[in-house]
């Protein structure tokens, strides 16, 4: 592809590239984004390419490998066009069958199929399937049909249509306009309106003889993609960065335009392998074909991009850490004012969004305003992609309209709790969320209405639990996490979330004192109040919202010393209910504490005084006898008498 200098020449190639693809040719998308490759999805792309060339239908058949489909948990996602034909968890050894049956017989292998467990059927299209059925996938969608590392197919998409049109079409001020009126607000968790942030950094002054970013010399504005997503279980902005870099860096040229920055950063978390080679492809082949670098398309527009790597600190997803991170300092928040948008990098008015806001930018500017606020709520406008992770059946990442009841999204989306079990919670909103209860399930998801519920929207992520969770536990495990990745610069965050940590560890161990909860609501309050940046100004959360929801649990667990969930290991104890065990000796072998006294014609008893409560014995005790069972707040029931413990064989042999 020769160098690109104007619209007209983007239409042309964009008119070559089409004429050479035939929509009706069949061609196989293999998911080979970072969840699939975990399951050997590159081993499958490599057996699809060498049984197609086996059959000698590689003129006719083409493959390539894409980004996330989003049902990460059915991986290796097979795709096959423009049937829409997809086969789930395809192993290697599936290949030669799939080629046969499916692209030389046309035949679908049913047993690949999804299998709807409400209807009993298979499903044969991909956006038949229930996960995919009831979401909007506008954002993520492309990443099932583009190899990310082709301009050509992106290009094929509409790719870079909605630069030509911001360039030639609008002023800077028009775009931010349209970018206000569209309602897009930041996905990265504040959910700022973009187009206000946008125009903050427009009408920002450069200071004159401000330092510059070294290297280039470079003293005028920036823009910056933040790619530290450090939410436990969440990788939205990975897929994205991962599976459709090229819309990111379409949608940062055009805020770079509508700005007027001239250099741009992806900052991006050092695990991120994939998505930094990928993103790094883009980038050199944007520069080689001039839609970066020097003279933008034949704009005048002068940009550039540069990737850094961070060290993988949470709390350099606030802008301001993540800037001095970037000037090669401690991550660590700064009181603003000044904000970023008027000095921010060495100093230079910087414009900071995540890889998802960055990701809807190039959609609305090619398809209006109007169509992208014509999706969700009156403040919350557009889609949001989820990643929906923990007791779920469904697990993966999900792009649903804002608004959307929680309800369908754990039910119709997720496809409900496994194992029968019953749903209690979903977290939102990551470590700093809060915890939204079953008597919620008909919220609406936006920003405000999470918020008005104790929890917030975050970056996105989504994590289910089943009536074995216990509630005070989980605000143990997320207050540790973020003490652990508290920056330390201010007392409230630093000294507060400890505390809070070593109240509920003691509560959680049967410890808890009289004036625990209290204490516990009085440091929130401080740290909500007086923390330096958001992470401490939110690390309460999970705190405040499981106490607002669930106070029950907190107060058995200080008062009565009992886990309702039976969760929490030191408030349970195992014993063996006599009338079912059979002698089978099985838990006695596996006890690694040798903490389980019987014999072959003897029931069996738990000496509680060796017993550490590691679950072993529960696990191993045959489902059809159920003899071992867990109980928490009560006194241990005292062990039947020798004789009573040597009746077993009667038992065995009315057993079934």
């Amino acid at each position: 592809m020769t160098r690109i200098a104007s619209p007209t020449e983007l239409e042309r190639i964009r008119a070559e590239v089409l004429a050479g693809r035939d929509p009706e040719r069949p061609h196989v998308a293999v998911c080979v984004g970072t969840g699939c490759l975990a399951t050997g999805a590159r081993a499958v792309l490599a057996a699809f390419e060498a049984a197609i060339a086996e059959q000698g239908i590689d003129a006719t058949v083409g493959v390539r490998g894409t980004g996330c489909h989003g049902f990460c948990e059915r991986g290796p996602i097979v795709v096959i066009e423009p049937a829409e034909i997809c086969y789930l968890q395809v192993k290697p050894e599936d290949v030669p069958e799939l080629v046969r049956e499916t692209l030389v017989e046309k035949r679908v292998v049913e047993r690949l199929l999804y299998l709807d467990p409400r209807s009993g059927e298979r499903v044969v299209r991909e956006s038949d399937i229930p996960f995919y059925k009831h979401q909007k996938r506008l954002i993520f969608g492309p990443n099932r049909t583009i190899d990310p590392t082709s301009l050509e197919d992106y290009l094929a998409i509409g790719g870079f249509r909605a630069l030509a049109r911001a360039l030639f079409k609008r002023t800077p001020e028009q775009v931010i306009e349209e970018v206000k009126a569209a309602g897009l607000r930041g996905r990265g968790g504040a959910g700022f309106p973009t187009g206000v942030k946008w125009g903050l950094a427009r009408e920002a002054e450069c200071e004159p003889g401000g330092r510059s970013s070294g290297a280039s010399g470079a003293s005028g504005k920036v823009v910056v993609v933040n790619c530290d997503e450090g939410d436990p279980g969440a990788y939205m902005d990975r897929s994205l960065m991962e599976g459709n870099p090229f819309c990111v860096l379409e949608g940062l040229t055009i805020g770079a335009y509508a700005i007027g920055a001239s250099e741009g950063y992806i900052y991006v978390r050092q695990e991120y392998g994939l998505a930094v080679e990928n993103v790094g492809r883009a980038l050199r082949r944007l520069e080689e074909v001039g839609l970066l670098g020097d003279d933008v398309l034949g704009s005048g527009l002068s940009f550039r991009v540069k990737v850094h790597r961070g060290a993988g600190a949470f709390v350099c997803g606030e802008e301001t850490a993540l800037l001095l991170s970037l000037e090669g300092k401690p991550g660590e928040p700064r009181t603003r004012p000044p904000y970023p948008a008027v000095r921010g990098l060495f100093g230079r008015p910087t414009n900071i969004n995540n890889v998802e806001t960055w990701a809807a930018v190039p959609r609305i500017v090619s398809e209006g305003a109007a169509a992208f606020a014509a999706i969700g709520t009156a403040g919350s406008k557009g889609t949001k992609i989820f990643s929906l992770v923990g007791k779920i059946t469904n697990t993966g990442l999900v792009e649903v309209p804002m608004g959307i009841p929680l309800r369908e999204i754990v039910f119709e989306i997720g496809g409900g709790i496994p194992g029968g079990m019953r749903f209690k919670a979903v977290q939102t909103g990551g470590p700093s969320g809060g915890c939204i209860p079953e008597s919620q399930l008909d919220l609406r998801v936006d920003f405000d209405e999470l918020t008005r519920a104790g929890s917030m929207m975050g970056s996105g992520g989504l994590i289910v639990m089943d009536e074995e969770t216990c509630m005070v536990d989980v605000a143990r495990y997320f207050i540790e996490f973020l003490t652990d990745e508290s920056c330390g610069k201010c007392a409230p965050c630093r000294e507060g979330l400890r505390q809070m940590h070593r109240i509920l560890t003691r509560i959680t161990r049967g410890e808890g004192r009289e004036g625990d909860l209290e204490r516990l609501l009085e440091l929130s309050a401080l740290a909500k109040e007086v923390s330096l940046c958001a992470l401490g100004g939110t690390a309460p959360n999970p705190f405040l919202s499981t106490y607002r929801y669930f106070r029950e649990e907190y107060e058995a667990h200080v008062k009565e010393k009992r886990c309702p969930a039976l969760a929490c290991k030191a408030l349970v104890r195992y014993v063996i209910d006599p009338a079912r065990c059979t002698a089978c000796l099985i838990c006695m072998r596996k006890c690694p504490e040798g903490a389980i006294d019987g014999g072959k014609h003897r029931i069996h008893v738990i000496v509680q005084e060796k017993c550490t409560s590691c679950g072993t014995c529960l696990e191993v005790c045959p489902a059809r006898f159920g003899a071992v069972r867990k109980i928490s707040g009560v006194p241990v029931p005292p062990p039947p008498s020798e004789e009573e413990r040597v009746i077993v064989r009667k038992k065995k042999a009315a057993a079934p």
